[in-house]
């Protein structure tokens, strides 16, 4: 492994969120500094130690607003990562480079929104398509066609999918079921002591064919955020830290953001494939050496193409890898989105994600995964994205 990389060289020392609900009541930098307020404390650190902040750009919270909020001085460092979902990972990935390299010393990576009582994602909202940048005219293509919400976005990448391989709708739902028999002993899941059957998921309303109402994610508010510092200052904190033994992103070719239809490979997720690559490469590991996956699972197509993607069985086999029955649950070949994922527990926009892995990794998880001491964890798909390999000693 070459000296110049960043595996090892950063530690998540602290994680914190905030409830999870569908009407939060309170404002989004409320929620934000709630988070970061959380994870300080849970780290054993106070707002005076913190001197970089990083977030999504769609996040409301300008970083000196979450400063001011949350009561930190001075900031050395303040990032924001574009492209949704897909930013996820990456906020922890930047934390670490500036860590790494002493731009700072403690990096808070935050997300908060009202994303079900406030601006819902889910909805069509004409004016992703009126932007004045190139986004607003990659959009222009789309929206009069009615491609106008990522459900429909999707399906036409899902039924694709289904013909090339054939995979089946009840493949897509086995990663709903699994999900919510995770949230339903999860007591922060939005979807506690509620499981679903594969029926239960058959019978669901089509949003947009083929995705049924229970193949797409929730919509939440909440916030969550992971305070990211050297791994010599982690180990005199508070919890046992974290290692980042990979953080990577990556863009495919013919990059759009989930219309990404004019590749030759229609039916796959190339920039997730780029992801796992340099995950691997950086951690000196391999698929069977992880204990646990968490993948962002807005929509299930999405989580079985993952699995090939990054390695895990070959192109068009993951129908057969989840047909088996218990891989995906505690106790089976690769353990899933242990803490529900955003369809059960909630939709933090990939973050909430990060912090159930360090929970296993601790010992602390709901679904504790015997031994867990490597955790894969991606974000969001469809568009230029990110993962994470975490470990602990």
């Amino acid at each position: 492994m070459s000296d110049r990389t960043l595996s090892g060289k950063a530690a998540i020392a602290g994680i914190g969120a905030t409830d999870f609900s569908k009407d939060s009541g309170r404002s989004e930098l409320r929620l934000a500094a709630e988070a970061v307020n959380a994870a300080l404390a849970d780290a054993g650190l106070t707002p005076a130690d913190v001197d970089g902040l990083v977030t999504f750009t769609m996040d409301t919270n300008a970083e000196i607003a979450v400063a001011r909020a949350v009561g930190i001085p001075e900031l050395k460092y303040f990032s924001r990562i574009h492209y949704g979902g897909g930013a996820a990972c990456s906020t922890v990935q930047q934390a670490a480079m500036a860590v790494a390299t002493g731009v700072c010393e403690v990096a808070v990576a935050y997300r908060a929104f009202n994303e079900r009582s406030g601006l819902r994602f889910g909805q069509v909202n004409s004016a992703v398509a009126n932007q004045e940048n190139s986004s607003g005219t990659d959009n222009a293509f789309s929206y009069p066609h009615g491609l106008s919400t990522p459900a429909a976005f999707v399906a036409m990448v899902a039924q694709r999918y289904m013909h090339e391989y054939g995979a089946t709708s009840e493949d897509f739902g086995r990663i709903a079921v699994v999900d919510r028999k995770h949230a339903a002993v999860n007591p922060n899941a939005f979807f506690y002591g509620k499981p679903i059957t594969l029926a239960d998921h058959q019978a669901s309303r089509y949003i947009a064919e083929p995705l049924h109402l229970l193949d797409c994610c929730q919509e939440s508010d909440g916030g969550v955020a992971v305070v990211v510092v050297s791994p010599e200052r982690a180990k005199d904190l508070a919890k046992r830290p974290v290692t980042i033994a990979g953080a990577a992103s990556g863009s495919g070719r013919d990059q759009f953001i989930m219309t990404s239809y004019y590749r030759d490979e229609l039916a796959g997720l190339e920039e997730m494939g780029l992801v796992g690559r340099q995950l691997w490469a950086q951690a000196g590991m391999s698929p069977s050496d992880v204990d646990l996956a968490i993948l962002y699972d807005h929509f299930t197509p999405y989580t079985l193409m993952q699995l090939e993607e990054l390695g895990f069985c070959g192109r068009g086999e993951a129908k057969d890898f989840v047909r088996e029955p218990g891989a995906l649950e505690v106790g089976g070949r690769l353990p899933l989105n242990t803490h529900g994922g955003q369809l059960g527990e909630a939709y933090i926009h990939g973050m909430n994600g990060i912090t159930e892995a360090v929970r296993q990794l601790r010992g602390d998880s709901v679904n504790q995964v015997d031994g867990a001491s490597a955790a894969l964890v991606t974000a969001g798909t469809g568009v230029p994205t990110s993962g994470l390999i975490l470990t602990v000693d």
